[in-house]
């Protein structure tokens, strides 16, 4: 996959090939357009161990996505697009602060909509002295194409696998096509892996390169967790760390619309889909512990380190 800026036109870099003509102003699936749009850049606490360790992980936010998943808790960003714009010189220079920040790594949180622009700021860093590893945070909705054509600037996948059931994939995050895309993602990033070395931790146990599959436990769909977690052992075994996570809360359109997806997800729920990690053999296995509904996972998504010198200035 060619990932210069004419990949923004027509835009086919997520699976949902839209074909906006963002160089030309328009925005895609996503609410993307080819203006380099972020919402957040600073230290965070809150990943898996590996990743945030004591120091803090450098994670940027950027604004936009393909998927629409009824329950996100960044919809700010995801959904209603807050966003800075800036450049990509700036975005560099962003990552060379947040090492001076002490931070593990860099953590592009959602970025494949802007692939052309990351690769081309991580090069940039990179040639003035970035030396931390490169964490692709994901819905796992991505394309192989551009999975491949990452291999080369991504050393961490920090990548979700939400869902094994078409209907509910459908449902909640408006892709039918959810399952079967980021199974064959997740196998893309399994032989990049595998093609650099594999799994390799440093000694402070953050982590240099490999994958990490999240998975977000929902309220009543414990049954479907099972089946996530056969597909990601049936592929990966123990190449990869599995977190389970049951920080699921409630937005205000769930609390709305009420049902299932209005209440947290149960200790007993909770308890099954981790005694069935366990059961089926994961080795790296990482958990959340404390009540199921926390806001403290979510950032505040004010523009926090985002305005300031481009790389040179």
């Amino acid at each position: 996959m060619d990932l210069s800026r004419k990949a923004y036109e027509p835009c086919a870099l997520c699976p949902r090939r839209c074909g906006a003509r963002r160089l030309s102003g328009a925005a895609g699936v996503c609410g993307a357009s080819a203006s380099l749009r972020i919402a957040r850049a600073a230290l965070h606490f809150w990943e898996e161990p590996p990743i945030s360790g004591e120091s803090g992980s450098g994670a940027i936010f950027f604004a936009g996505c393909p998927l629409r998943c009824v329950f996100c808790q960044n919809h700010e960003i995801s959904h209603e697009g807050f966003g800075i714009e800036i450049g990509v010189g700036r975005l560099a220079q962003i990552m060379l602060e947040m090492q001076e920040q002490h931070a593990l790594n860099i953590n592009l949180v959602t970025p494949g909509h802007y692939a052309p622009h990351v690769v081309e700021a991580v090069a940039m860093a990179r040639e003035r002295g970035l030396r931390l590893p490169i964490v692709c945070n994901t819905s796992g909705y991505e394309r192989v194409e551009l999975v491949e054509a990452l291999a080369g600037t991504v050393d961490v996948w920090l990548t979700d696998f939400k869902y094994a059931s078409s209907d509910l994939a459908g449902r909640l995050s408006a892709v039918r096509d959810y399952p079967s895309v980021a199974e064959e993602a997740l196998g893309s990033m399994l032989e990049g892996l595998r093609h650099a070395g594999g799994r390799c931790m440093r000694e402070d146990g953050s982590m240099e390169r490999g994958i990490i599959v999240r998975h977000l436990v929902l309220p009543g769909q414990s049954d479907d967790s099972l089946d996530v977690l056969d597909t990601v052992w049936r592929l990966c075994g123990n190449e990869v760390d599995l977190s389970v996570m049951n920080q699921y809360t409630p937005n205000e359109r769930c609390l709305r619309e009420g049902g299932t997806l209005a209440r947290a997800v149960t200790a007993d729920e909770y308890e099954l889909v981790l005694d069935y990690a366990d059961a089926l053999g994961f080795e790296h296995l990482w958990w959340q512990q404390g009540g199921t509904v926390s806001e403290s996972f979510v950032p505040a998504f004010d523009a926090t380190g985002v305005v300031g010198p481009e790389l040179g200035e």
